[in-house]
C-alpha cells in the first residue's frame, strides 16, 4: 500500500514539474541567449601568443630543461605578486594540497580538519596523503562554524582551510586557536587568488598556501596549481617530492642545506608544472589586478539587485575581508524542495548556468557524495545550507549590463516559479 502511495506521489510531482516547464517554455520577456556563455573560460591574452609559438618551436616543454625556464620565471613572479618567500608551480591545486600535507611532520594516521563545504578534491588530497579527514560544519554564510571548529580542533593534527568560492573564514580566530595548540594550518586558496584579510593576501597566512590555475580561475592554464610558503624546510621537501631528481633542486630558488637534507630521502611524485602551462599562466599575471577589480564589480552589481528579493539572501563579506570573486553565491529563502528544483530547471533553460550545490546530482561539493571517506559525518547545518545555496559564475570579462541581465533573469525565474505555484 505504501509503495503504491509513493508511486502516486512521485508521478504527481513529475506531472507538476513537466506542467510548469511547459508553462515556462516561452520565457518571452527574458531575452534568452542575450548574455555571454558564463561557463566559458577567459581567452589567453594575445600578447602571449608569440612567446607560446617560440616555446613550441623549441620543444623546450620539460620542467628542468634549463636553469631559467618558463616555470621558474612563473614561480618567481607569482611569489613576488602574492607576497611569499617561495613558490612551486605544480600540476594542480590538488597536487599542491597533497604536497603541502606531505611536508608537515605529522604523526602516524594524522587527522586533518577541513570545512564540510569544499570541493571533493580537498578531502581526496587528504586521503591520498595518508591522512584522515575530519569534517567541520559551515554556516549559511559559507564559512566555518567556529563552535564546531573549536570542538574538533582538539582532536586533529592539522587544519586545512578551504576559502570556498573566495569566502574567507575569520582568520584571526582560526590562526589564534591553532597557534595555541601548535596545530599547523594549510590554506586552500583555489578560489581566493587576490582575496585579502586585513590587507594581506589569502594563502599567505598558513604554513603553506595552495592555488589553482584551472580554466575557471582568474589565472587560466586549463590545469595547474601553485604551492607557496615562507618555510625553507617545507619548500625543500615539496620541491624534492615534486620531481627534483639528480640535483635539479639547484634550478629552484631555495636554501641549499635544506635541499641537501632531503635529496634522495623522499619519494618522487613528478608534479611540477610543465613550461607551456607555466608560460600561459605567467602571461596573465599583468592582467590579474584588472580581473580582480572587474570580478568584484560584477559580483557587487549582481548582489545588489538580487538582495531586493524576499526569496534571496546574499551573505555579507566580513569586515576585514576584501574578496576577489569570479562568481556569486546566494541562498534561496522560503522555497520548497520542489520549487528549488523548478527554479534550477527554469533558470538553466533561460541560459544562466546555475547550480544549487545540494540539489545537483552527485555534486562534488556535497559532502554526502564523498563515499571514499573512511568515516561518515552528520552535519545538518552544512547540509541545510547546501540544499539552498546557489552558484553562478560571473567572469571578469562580463560587463555591467551582462551582470544586470543575469540578476534580472534570476529574479524573473523566481517570480515565475512562485507565481505558478501560487496558482495551483
Amino acid at each position: 500500500m505504501l509503495f503504491k502511495i509513493g508511486c502516486i506521489l512521485l508521478s504527481f510531482e513529475l506531472f507538476l514539474r513537466l506542467s510548469l516547464l511547459w508553462e515556462f517554455k516561452d520565457c518571452g520577456s527574458l531575452k534568452l541567449g542575450n548574455i555571454p556563455k558564463i561557463n566559458q573560460a577567459d581567452p589567453i591574452p594575445e600578447a602571449a601568443r608569440s612567446d607560446i609559438e617560440n616555446l613550441l618551436s623549441t620543444g623546450d616543454l620539460f620542467r628542468y630543461t634549463n636553469d631559467n625556464s618558463a616555470v621558474f620565471k612563473l614561480e618567481q613572479n607569482f611569489a613576488n605578486k602574492i607576497g611569499a618567500r617561495y613558490a612551486l608551480a605544480v600540476s594542480s591545486c590538488s597536487a599542491a594540497l597533497f604536497l603541502a600535507l606531505k611536508t608537515l611532520d605529522l604523526p602516524a594516521n594524522p587527522k586533518v580538519l577541513i570545512p564540510a563545504f569544499t570541493f571533493g578534491a580537498v578531502p581526496s588530497a587528504v586521503v591520498h596523503a595518508n591522512c584522515i579527514p575530519v569534517l567541520c560544519e559551515c554556516g549559511t554564510d559559507y564559512r566555518i562554524d567556529l563552535d564546531d571548529f573549536l570542538v574538533k580542533l582538539q582532536l586533529v593534527d592539522a587544519v586545512l582551510i578551504s576559502h570556498m568560492r573566495g569566502h574567507t573564514s575569520d582568520m584571526d580566530k582560526i590562526l589564534s586557536h591553532c597557534e595555541k595548540l601548535g596545530v599547523p594550518v594549510i590554506e586552500d586558496a583555489a578560489h581566493s587568488l587576490g582575496t585579502t584579510w586585513r590587507g594581506k593576501n589569502i594563502g599567505t597566512f598558513g604554513r603553506l598556501g595552495c592555488f589553482s590555475f584551472q580554466s575557471y580561475k582568474l589565472l587560466n592554464s586549463g590545469e595547474g596549481g601553485m604551492l607557496i610558503t615562507d618555510d625553507p624546510d617545507c619548500f625543500a621537501k615539496a620541491v624534492v617530492m615534486s620531481g627534483a631528481y639528480e640535483h635539479n633542486w639547484k634550478k629552484h630558488h631555495g636554501e641549499r642545506q635544506f635541499f641537501e637534507k632531503w635529496q634522495n630521502q623522499l619519494p618522487l611524485y613528478n608534479m611540477r608544472l610543465n613550461n607551456l602551462s607555466a608560460l600561459i599562466v605567467d602571461s596573465q599575471i599583468p592582467y590579474l589586478d584588472e580581473r580582480i577589480e572587474n570580478g568584484r564589480r560584477n559580483h557587487d552589481i549582481a548582489a545588489k539587485k538580487l538582495s531586493h528579493s524576499e526569496w534571496i539572501h546574499v551573505p555579507e563579506k566580513f569586515e576585514h575581508e576584501a574578496r576577489a570573486p569570479d562568481s556569486i553565491q546566494f541562498n534561496l529563502v522560503g522555497l520548497t524542495p520542489l520549487e528549488v528544483s523548478q527554479f534550477c530547471d527554469l533558470i538553466n533553460r533561460m541560459g544562466v548556468a546555475l547550480q544549487v550545490f545540494g540539489n545537483s546530482k552527485d555534486n562534488a561539493r556535497a559532502f554526502w557524495n564523498w563515499d571514499f571517506l573512511p568515516e561518515r559525518f552528520n552535519l545538518p547545518k552544512t547540509r541545510g545550507m547546501l540544499m539552498n545555496a546557489c552558484d553562478v559564475r560571473l567572469p571578469a570579462r562580463l560587463n555591467v549590463d551582462d551582470c544586470k541581465s543575469i540578476a534580472e533573469m534570476i529574479l524573473e525565474a523566481l517570480r515565475q516559479v512562485k507565481s505558478n505555484m501560487a496558482a495551483e
